[in-house]
């Protein structure tokens, strides 16, 4: 087999096996179910930014 067609197949054996587990990993988190937000009462009010000198 030419080394050119050996690369391609192994690059689209890679980029299948990502897609897939990227699908999982998708499926996975949808499974978890709706993503609710914080209440408002328990996030901090402000955010302090301190400079250096």
């Amino acid at each position: 087999m030419e080394r050119g067609k050996l690369v391609a197949i192994i690059t689209g054996a890679i980029s299948i096996t990502l897609a897939l587990g990227y699908l999982l990993l998708v499926q996975l988190l949808d499974f978890r179910g709706e993503m609710i937000p914080a209440p408002v009462s328990q996030m901090p009010v402000g955010v302090e930014i301190v400079l250096g000198r």
